[in-house]
């Protein structure tokens, strides 16, 4: 039997891919869930690929099965996938609010529900991706930035749960990283000012850069960290500002 056993939602691309592909590289054995079918390309040779679209409600227990069949136990759970293309509320009509809203929120709410269960009980970790959209207030992107947030309040809600039974729960939030989901976005002069150049490293983060810290979070050295929201953004929430050139 495998020592350590991680499920990484969201994990064809992006931060997720990046995830998962650290965790094997430390001899964890992976669960890789993804609604897009090259998740399997993802996995192959790292872990076992579930294409599932994660707002269906039977996702997590789908999620937990597939992990016990293949290697009889679950210690590490990585709520990753989201979706973005949010936009203002008064531009927001009910399809796009359900749609950020089920994806970013509520579908981990069940998932991580569904997988606790089977958690290693002491020992067992979850990880969730907030974003500094829901630490911070960011115009024209209500949804999304709401259903973060939510992310973020979840994580301290089940941290305080979780923690008497040895489940140690806590989130990063990135700032600007670039993934297929926001990479047409860097293009933009206006968003680049306002989200790159004012950022105090001055440039957008890497998936292998959040994924670190959430490698960190999941494993055993993290054993005091317990309800945290870490944010990964280059000092973007702590210190915003634009270059005098740029002012």
């Amino acid at each position: 039997m495998v020592e350590r056993v991680a499920i990484v939602t969201g994990a064809a691309r992006g931060i997720g891919a990046a995830t998962a592909r650290l965790l094997a590289s430390q001899g964890i054995a992976i669960v890789l869930a993804d609604r897009d079918p090259s998740v399997r390309d993802t996995a192959e040779g790292i872990g076992v690929p579930v294409e599932i679209d994660l707002t269906v409600r039977t996702a997590g227990h789908v999620l937990a099965e597939t992990a016990l069949k293949h290697f009889g136990r679950i210690d590490i759970l990585v709520n990753n996938a989201g979706i973005g293309g949010s936009k203002s509320l008064m531009a927001s009509d009910d399809a796009l609010l359900d749609r950020l809203i089920e994806t970013n929120l509520t579908s981990v709410l069940r998932v991580t529900r569904d997988v606790i269960p089977h958690l290693a009980q002491p020992g067992g970790r979850i990880v969730n991706v907030a974003s500094s959209f829901g630490l911070v207030g960011y115009p024209g992107t209500t949804g999304y930035a709401v259903a973060k947030a939510g992310i973020a309040q979840f994580t301290r809600q089940l941290a305080g749960e979780l923690a008497p039974v040895g489940i140690l729960v806590n989130a990063v939030a990135p700032g600007v990283t670039e993934t297929p989901m926001v990479r047409h976005r860097l293009e933009e002069p206006h968003y680049r000012k306002l989200q790159v150049d004012s950022t105090p490293l001055g440039r957008v983060g890497q998936p292998e850069e959040i994924a670190a810290v959430i490698a960190f979070l999941a494993s055993p050295a993290a054993s005091y960290v317990c309800g945290a929201i870490v944010p990964v953004d280059g000092g973007y929430v702590a210190a915003r500002h634009l270059p005098a050139d740029a002012v």
